[in-house]
């Protein structure tokens, strides 16, 4: 347990939003020294010091979180767990927050991480598995529409297709044994589609004790009304009013017996455990797990986390969590993601941002980069698909969603789009994804 007076230096892996958060949030710590973040982008930087450094080197990162004299790395993505890269800080005697690569096989094969669930008992959509294209397609064909076709592997998020009829799910079964996410689709999952709202539940774990997080919802539809493609997530909020307290507590209990289980199998897993759950009329049933936090929902969960994130991040990492007590805000949070014009698909980038000071002056409002650069002139520029997310809290559901719609107003870039219908459904209640 870290003594109430000490700091410690950090390594943060990362360039995303979800980064940015962390990042706000472990500066706000007592214990944070200096931070590193690594690559980091725009906002980073008023937090910490963006370091050059291949954040999927798993030598590179212990050796620079070595002679920098880190007291805690923290991972962000999910590249780098992937490939080991908290293994190798473990190894260097460094505390690391972020399972190592069998951990990180929860979210880096689709196959692995049904095959635990099934291990496990946990409920989950029926699925069949495939390393070649003939048998894919037979099965796809037996099964018929709707059917989800996931490639194994990590592909960006973008290696998920929801097909609601047969030629749909033939044609991503082709895709992806074409070679679209190369690696990632050479093993192929197809599942049932689940029908229900969806709702994520985060937790920390130190892979004995698991502490879970607050609930949220993600809007992954680019478009508003639920329509056109996925995305990384275009708005979030949290809590999630339609969750009864009976499913409440079954996603819980799966989240202790995914860890129980991981921990039967050998598997040292400390970090986030991400849930992604489908609230089916047959109960909460697991769509998928990440092994970190997701993004955009770091940047409405961190914001109510009443606790010290470094401490908390420690006890994962040095397995005392059983020690730790999570105290959540009562507020609401609601986040909008400002994204270029044109994405999922190709955008332009190096567009200059103006109006983010006054949107972050606002109360109860943060302004969490993720496609954004500082350029030559010093201006503040797009850099990626989803540039910000605007987080505001809130005594009530709709004062959020007013305070960060309001928010958004103030921030002009050219391109900036949005949905303006994150969260309404929610406020209409469950009849709703009737």
């Amino acid at each position: 347990m870290i003594e109430a007076s000490q700091t410690i230096d950090i390594l943060l892996l990362g360039s995303g939003g979800r980064e940015h958060a962390l990042a706000k949030k472990l500066t706000e710590s007592a214990h944070c020294g200096t931070l590193y973040i690594a690559p980091g982008n725009g906002g980073t930087l008023e937090v910490g010091e963006n370091v050059d450094l291949n954040e999927n080197d798993p030598a590179a990162v212990a050796e620079f979180a070595r002679e920098m004299g880190c007291g805690l790395v923290v991972i962000g993505p999910e590249a780098p767990l992937v490939v080991g890269v908290a293994d190798a800080v473990r190894e260097a005697g460094i505390p690391c927050f972020g399972p190592g690569a069998a951990g990180a096989q929860m979210e880096g094969s689709k196959l692995f991480s049904k095959q635990v669930m099934e291990r496990a008992g946990v409920p989950t959509a029926a699925y069949g598995s495939f390393t070649d294209e003939e048998s894919a397609l037979a099965y796809v064909r037996e099964q018929g529409a709707p059917l989800v076709v996931k490639a194994d592997g990590l592909a960006a998020g973008k290696g998920v297709v929801v097909a609601t009829e047969l030629a749909q799910a033939e044609e991503a079964v082709h895709e992806c044994f074409a070679g679209a996410f190369g690696e990632a689709g050479s093993t192929v999952v197809i599942e049932e589609m689940l029908t229900g709202p969806e709702c994520s539940l985060l937790a920390f774990t130190d892979g004995k004790t698991v502490r879970p997080m607050a609930t949220s919802q993600d809007h992954k539809r680019a478009l508003e009304g639920d329509r056109g493609p996925n995305t990384g997530g275009m708005g979030v909020y949290s809590p999630v009013p339609i969750v009864t307290d009976e499913e409440h507590a079954t996603m819980e209990q799966i989240m202790v017996d995914v860890v129980v289980e991981l921990a039967a199998e050998g598997i040292d897993y400390r970090g986030c455990l991400y849930g992604g759950f489908m609230l089916t009329p047959a109960g909460p049933k697991v769509l998928e797990f990440n092994a970190r936090f997701g993004d955009p929902e770091t940047q409405v969960i961190l914001p109510r986390l009443q606790n010290d994130l470094v401490e908390v991040m420690l006890a994962c990492a040095e397995q005392h969590l059983d020690e730790v007590e999570l105290s959540w805000s009562d507020k609401w949070a609601v986040a909008v993601v400002l994204t270029s014009a044109g994405y999922p698909g190709s955008y332009e980038k190096g567009k200059v941002i103006t109006g983010v000071e006054d949107a972050a002056a606002m109360d109860d409002v943060t302004v969490y980069h993720a496609g954004t650069a500082v350029n030559e002139a010093g201006e503040l520029v797009t850099n990626g698909g989803r540039v910000l997310a605007v987080t505001a809290l809130g005594d009530t559901f709709e004062a959020a969603r007013n305070l960060a719609y309001e928010a958004c107003e103030k921030i002009e870039f050219e391109g900036k789009t949005l949905r303006h219908d994150i969260g309404l459904r929610a406020l209409k209640g469950r009849e709703a994804w009737d």
